[in-house]
Formats: structure tokens, sequence, C-alpha cells
């Protein structure tokens, strides 16, 4: 399966600003994602996707090269899907070659097992399915314990799922989507259905499981300093 592996990181946030260039453990955030992908074995061809000249230096550094983004796929309103479109359609075009999947990674995940990625491209190749994401088992947030406020002063607890599950293991399993990696074929990639945004991940749609704590996405202070706290630990292990 000919891959090209996408990392997507816009120079603006609005809600931690320049967060893909911040500082994790010493380097910049999106450092991180950029040398998992060149550590993956199935990535194929890597390349980032942004309109920051920054974020570029920081992925030429590394030897990854850059396809700057389309004003249109650049805004704060631009999918996910649309960028990977550009890099892709941007990419065969130059080397006059067409792949079978994109991977997408964000660059704004700094923390990720190893083998994450391969692991999605394998599973995309042997099940023949249309796409593979990664999720985790949700614990303590499963919706049965989440609650809805109503009543006539707008403040009386209400159970968002009626259910009388008193203990955790009782729970049924649900998993939450953690933006570690997605992998989708080419046909699906660019299946677009204005009507139904989710469209490119095709009608099969598989998962690869990963523990609560083993995919980091920053989207916060508190994110940053868990990640950073989570990276500075990794390191002191691979030293000891």
């Amino acid at each position: 399966m000919k891959t090209l592996t996408v990392i997507l990181a816009r120079a603006g946030s609005k809600g931690l600003v320049g967060k893909n260039g911040l500082k994790v453990a010493g380097r910049p955030m999106l450092a991180w994602t950029l040398e998992h992908a060149m550590r993956s074995c199935h990535a194929g061809r890597v390349v980032l996707s942004t309109d920051g000249e920054g974020l570029a230096d920081v992925a030429k550094s590394m030897g990854v090269e850059v396809v700057m983004r389309s004003a249109e796929t650049a805004t704060d309103n631009a999918t996910v899907d649309s960028a990977a479109r550009h890099a892709v359609s941007t990419i065969e075009a130059q080397a006059n070659e067409s792949f079978d999947a994109a991977v997408i990674l964000y660059g704004n995940i700094p923390v990720r097992p190893a083998g994450l990625t391969d692991r999605a491209i394998v599973k995309l190749a042997e099940t023949g399915c249309d796409s593979v994401q990664s999720v985790y088992p949700v614990e303590k947030m499963h919706p049965y314990w989440m609650k809805r406020l109503g009543g006539e002063d707008g403040d009386g607890l209400q159970m968002y799922e009626p259910n009388d599950i008193y203990r955790r293991q009782d729970l049924p399993p649900v998993y939450m989507l953690n933006g570690g990696v997605i992998a989708v074929t080419r046909k699906s990639l660019f299946n677009v259905d204005p009507a139904c945004p989710h469209a490119f991940l095709g009608e099969d749609r598989r998962a690869i499981v990963n523990d609560p704590d083993e995919v980091i996405d920053v989207d916060s202070r508190l994110d940053l300093r868990v990640a950073e706290a989570v990276l500075l630990e990794r390191r002191k292990s691979s030293v000891a």
C-alpha cells in the first residue's frame, strides 16, 4: 500500500495561541509528531501541511518536505480532510504519481505510543476497510455518569442517560476518539459530501484501541504541562 503521511499544523490557534510551535520538553511541539512519523515503518512519504513559515522551518530542519497550504485550507473553518486532500493533490502533481492511502497526524499531539501509525496502516491494508482511527476506553467520563441540568431553576441534576449503574466495572464499553492517527484510503479521502462532513472516512470505519493516557492532544495550558511531564519522564526512563 503506497502511503502518504500528512502532518497538519496551522500557525493560528484560538484556544492556545501558536500551539504547534510552542516548546514541549525542549522542542517545538510539532517536532514530536514529525519524529513519530519519521520513525514509522509504513508511513511512506512524510509531508507537513502548514501555513506557517516557522513551522515549515522546523520540518525542513528535520528533513521533512513541506506543502504550504492554500488560503482556503488555512482558515479557522477549514476542515481536516480538505487540508489533507490539498497536500495529497499537491504531492501527486509534483511527483506525477498517486497514493493508495493517506495518514493524517495532528501537529499538536506530542505524545503518542510508538508504532501507533504503523498499527493503523497495517489494519487499513489487512482489513480492506475505508479508514482507521485511534480511540481510548471512556472511564470516569462515561456518558452514563454524566448529568443534565434542568428543572424550574435550571440547576436540577438529571441523568443524561437513565440507568442504575453504580460500579465503574459494570459500565458498558464506550470509546472516544483521541486524534492520535487517522489512516484512510485515497478513494475515501476524496469522497466529498457537503451534507455529510465525515464522508471522507468511508462506510467501513475501524478502530485501534489505546490506553487513556497514551495519546495527549494539546489544546490548553494544562494539556501542555501534562504532555511535557510525560515526555520528560519518558526521556528519564530511556536514559536510566
